[in-house]
């Protein structure tokens, strides 16, 4: 109870310092005069998981002091007033080391079939029957089906791609072309795409540290197109699905994937890929946006250890009393400290450049019919997206997956 008394009088006073003092902000330090000295002042800096002061009372306490409560009314009183600076994109440009590209993009198609094989090599083949035709070799499929996506060609056109595969001794026998969509219909390739995604990342997780996580819609027909689903061009006439990933910001690799329906929203998918993701990676940074924000995504970050970057809304309750102390925090931190913010959040641009790579390489809508195939499909655009990323960070970094081999 003589806590509580003791919070109850640094609120009061902070209040009067707000009313009567002129607390300014410069460089993302508050400074707050002192009440009994007119010449002394003090620094509260703000931060994601609380404040620090340079008085007595919180260097001898550890506990939030009368002046970071003056910061937090003042906060308040400039929120109502409509000050806080909203959160715009600014456009970044980043050198590009052409000798390298140029032979990463040259090399591609051979790279990526070797690195193809070397994943699916990894897959455990099921029991042989006892009666019957034999089976294909599921790590044949599995690459005929990631080749086809690759290569964007129709099943029957891709055969020649099958043929050259074949003689590389990539796959042991040569599938009729009809096999190829079969296999797409099975539900356990879904789980054996996530594990060979995941393990195509795994070679960057040194390098990635800061991560953006987003979702965006893969049409199942050329005629019912996400982008006028999103803006209300025409009216939808089949359904589409929802592509929810992780990825890391330095070079573009998806470390985490769902694949949902069209009604799923994106804020429930937060916890389980950025759990997946901190599983495997050191992952200290996230951004998102508005789409994402809440009390128990950010609960769910804190408890990870990870740094959150989702802004928050315009007509957010700075004092909402019904949210939890690290909400508050965050709040704090992005309305008054927005030049630090917005340098972590305009991160967040790295996961639209993703969807653009995937979309624009390897179509932005599928050509299975069943929807476990449409989901394989999807699957597999990132899957060969990310093969494309290690190719291409091979030349760029001097990486060698352990699945490429010899």
């Amino acid at each position: 109870m003589q806590m509580q008394e003791l919070i109850k009088q640094r609120k009061e006073k902070g209040y009067a310092i707000a009313q009567t003092q002129q607390i300014k902000e410069k460089n993302g330090v508050w400074i707050v005069p002192s009440q009994t000295n007119p010449r002394q002042a003090y620094e509260v800096v703000l931060n994601l998981t609380g404040a620090t002061c340079t008085c007595k009372d919180y260097e001898e306490r550890g506990i939030k002091c009368k002046h970071y409560w003056s910061v937090q009314y003042t906060l308040t009183k400039t929120v109502r007033n409509g000050l806080v600076t909203e959160t715009i994109t600014k456009r970044v440009s980043y050198p590009q080391s052409w000798k390298q590209y140029d032979a990463s993009q040259t090399q591609q198609q051979d790279l990526y079939m070797k690195l193809l094989s070397g994943l699916c090599a990894t897959i455990p083949e099921p029991m042989p029957k006892v009666t019957g035709r034999p089976a294909l070799p599921l790590r044949d499929m599995v690459f005929t089906s990631a080749l086809k996506v690759y290569s964007t060609f129709s099943l029957r056109r891709f055969m020649c791609d099958v043929r050259e595969a074949n003689s590389r001794g990539y796959i042991e026998r040569i599938p009729h072309f009809s096999m190829v969509s079969y296999y797409m219909e099975k539900p356990e390739m879904t789980e054996i795409l996530k594990d060979l995604i995941l393990m195509s990342a795994m070679p960057l997780r040194s390098v990635e540290t800061s991560f953006s996580i987003d979702a965006s819609g893969i049409s199942p027909a050329r005629f019912s197109r996400w982008i006028d689903k999103k803006y209300g061009r025409v009216r939808d006439r089949k359904i589409w699905y929802k592509v929810h990933l992780v990825n890391g910001n330095a070079t573009h690799i998806v470390t985490s994937v769902e694949v949902t329906s069209q009604h799923i929203h994106d804020t429930l998918m937060l916890e389980q890929l950025t759990a997946e993701t901190h599983q495997n990676f050191n992952m200290q940074e996230l951004s998102a946006d508005k789409g994402y924000l809440s009390d128990a995504n950010l609960n769910h970050l804190n408890r990870l250890g990870v740094a959150s970057y989702i802004p928050f809304r315009s007509n957010t309750i700075a004092d909402n009393g019904k949210k939890s102390q690290v909400w508050r925090n965050a709040y704090n931190y992005f309305a008054m400290q927005q030049p630090a913010f917005l340098e972590h959040y305009h991160q967040r641009s790295n996961v639209e450049t993703v969807f653009h790579m995937i979309k624009s390489k390897f179509g932005d809508s599928v050509r299975s019919k069943s929807e476990i195939a449409c989901i394989n499909e999807i699957l597999l655009k990132v899957l060969s997206h990310n093969i494309c990323v290690l190719i291409s960070e091979m030349f760029e970094l001097g990486i060698k997956p352990e699945f490429l081999g010899a």
